[in-house]
């Protein structure tokens, strides 16, 4: 589907403030700028590792998995790739100006207030806090953080708040290599080929488990002046762990407010357990919920349910109920 024009999604006029940064919208569709090397290297400076350049959505990210944890799932031990890895990612905005950095952490209870604390004091701001999981242990809490600025200026104040925590990659475990035998991966675990016919994309094996992402292009979302892509968190996706036969799903859909209850109606009739709905960012346009969601069996039923929810996307209007 061909994305809608800026002059459509964000308005004629107007301006978003975000972090004290205004950014006029005009009705000319922009193109996000690079980031130049000399500023992806900045941010991986200031963070102690290399992220990952996605040249086509104009994102330089870097994964933050917490592989400190150990966590259960209904008392059944779930691989860290399934859910419990956070990110940051930065990118410019629209008209080039500034550079824009979202993140998703992954917290402990008792991690969630002093990041806050230490968020604001670096001159960072706090977009959301929730749960993406029942029945985990030890309980699990996400904080989306924001911010827009120069851009090496961005990733040491990004640096700064998170430094004295786990989610910093210098206070992560090596994770190096054991004498045991390679475990399994998603490759050996489940049918991708029967999987990716299913949801018709795609996914990606991480260690034990296979990722399917999947962007909304069918719209054009704008936060602090920036396009929100796939690859700066404006996604829905679909975990699996486990094996083909008895398999875990975990995920999030990516809606407009008009989507919501055409999403939970399908996933439930698919036997998939709504567990959270809510924002992850402030000030976007349009507004855009996101929705958690969990399961347990084959996995291929599985795959069904995240499949009959992407069917339900850009199918109504931005916002409001339908009659």
């Amino acid at each position: 589907m061909r994305r809608r024009s800026f002059l459509k999604t964000a308005g004629v006029a107007g301006a978003i403030p975000f972090c004290g940064a205004p950014v006029e919208q005009t009705g000319v569709p922009l193109k996000t700028p690079a980031l130049s090397t000399q500023e992806q290297e900045a941010i991986a400076m200031a963070l102690g590792k290399k992220g990952t350049y996605n040249e086509a959505q104009a994102t330089y990210s870097v994964p933050l998995p917490r592989n400190d944890l150990k966590v259960t799932v209904k008392n059944d031990p779930v691989p860290i790739p399934f859910g419990f890895g956070g990110w940051v990612a930065f990118k410019k905005s629209l008209d080039g100006k500034q550079t824009v950095m979202m993140s998703d952490t992954v917290l402990l209870e008792a991690e969630v207030n002093p990041l806050i604390d230490a968020t604001h004091a670096a001159g960072l701001e706090v977009g959301a806090i929730h749960n993406h999981f029942f029945y985990e242990q030890p309980r699990i809490f996400y904080m989306h953080l924001h911010g827009i600025g120069d851009t090496a200026a961005l990733a040491q104040k990004y640096a700064k708040a998170i430094r004295s925590t786990r989610l910093f990659p210098a206070n992560q475990p090596s994770g190096g290599a054991t004498a045991s035998a390679p475990a399994p991966t998603g490759s050996d675990l489940f049918d991708l080929p029967a999987l990716d016919g299913l949801v018709k994309y795609k996914g990606v094996v991480n260690g034990p488990t296979y990722k399917y992402t999947v962007g909304r292009d069918d719209v054009q979302i704008i936060a602090m002046g920036a396009e929100m892509t796939a690859a700066i968190g404006l996604n829905s996706w679909a975990s699996f762990a486990g094996k083909q036969s008895d398999a875990h799903i975990a995920g999030d859909i990516a809606m407009l407010e008009g989507e919501v209850n055409d999403v939970v109606k399908v996933l439930r009739q698919n036997n998939l357990e709504v567990v959270a709905l809510h924002h992850h960012m402030l000030g976007e346009q349009p507004r855009t919920i996101f929705l958690h969601y969990y399961g347990r069996g084959p996995a291929a039923n599985l795959a069904k349910g995240f499949r009959a929810a992407l069917d339900q996307l850009g199918k109504r209007k931005p916002g409001g109920m339908q009659h």
